[in-house]
């Protein structure tokens, strides 16, 4: 599969070309795109500080402002200083095209996600409106992102064999309700495909973030590429674990391991290999991040 050719995607066989803007979300999207790197930058807004599932490679509770990881955060704002925020990085770094939600908990969770990212769609319409999501919440919430104006889209999909998700994940929490082990797997698995099936039925631009686990779903992924292959997903970003929780004891992929299942799984779907695991504050271009100045 071409890296480089940003002009379709291939759905149930047959080559789905982008409208033009489409085109623009994807190539001015850093995470979307890697020639946009150095010419567009991205926020994180850390307006949802609540989660509804635990993974066993994530713990929230620290913070440091050298960390570079998915979860954390220097801060949690309402939905006023975020915008209040974003005013005043637009202004610093005009070439912020991105405005997104990535937690430091689950964003489809937390109501202060949707209403900040509506403030923002009616004072910059102009800029491109990002959610990454567990996808949990995916089916339900799918047309309230609709409505917003929510363009790309980011899944984080780490099995789709029960058996397997039930080591990555320790429990989740749905319609009020906790559910554990295999059953939590399940429920999570089919929530995301089904929410991956919606989606693709808008226009949003849609990626799967894959962590890769060593001794647990590195001989998985695959499948979970021929999967969102066979959905139409543009983009799969597998990232490496960074041990922690019930997982610090596993040793990271080396690169050589990232980069053969990378190459594996480009036979089905576009591979992103330049994500920088982002904290959920993250301002700037990738590898550049400008939120604590």
């Amino acid at each position: 599969m071409k890296e480089d050719n940003y002009l379709s995607v291939n759905v149930e066989g047959r080559d789905v070309p982008f409208d033009p803007e489409q085109l623009r979300k994807i190539q001015s999207h850093p995470c979307f795109s890697e020639k946009a790197c150095s010419r567009f930058g991205r926020m994180h807004l850390p307006v949802a500080p609540k989660c509804n599932i635990q993974c066993n490679y994530c713990i929230r509770k620290y913070d440091c402002v050298n960390e570079t990881r998915p979860g954390v955060s220097s801060d949690v704002l309402t939905p006023q200083q975020a915008i209040e925020r974003a005013s005043e990085m637009f202004k610093k770094y005009p070439y912020i095209k991105v405005v997104g939600v990535a937690g430091p908990g689950e964003p489809l969770y937390n109501p202060e996600t949707f209403e900040t990212l509506k403030l923002i769609k009616k004072k910059y319409p102009n800029k491109i409106l990002c959610i990454s999501t567990n996808g949990l919440l995916l089916p339900d919430k799918i047309e309230e992102l609709t409505e917003i104006g929510i363009s790309n889209l980011t899944i984080t999909i780490n099995a789709i064999d029960p058996k397997i998700g039930k080591e990555i994940y320790s429990y989740i929490k749905y319609n009020d309700k906790e559910y554990r082990g295999q059953e939590a797997a399940e429920i999570l698995i089919e929530k995301q495909l089904s929410g991956l099936e919606k989606a693709m039925k808008t226009d949003m631009i849609i990626k799967v973030n894959t962590v890769l686990i060593p001794t647990v779903n590195e001989n998985h992924i695959k499948d979970i590429a021929k999967k969102i292959h066979e959905k139409g997903v543009y983009l799969q970003n597998i990232t490496p674990l960074i041990p922690q929780y019930k997982l610090k004891d596993i040793d990271p992929p080396t690169r050589e391991q990232k980069k053969k299942i990378q190459e594996e799984c480009s036979e089905y779907v576009r591979q992103m290999k330049h994500c920088r695991q982002c904290r959920s504050d993250a301002v700037g271009k990738l590898g550049e991040d400008k939120s604590c100045q």
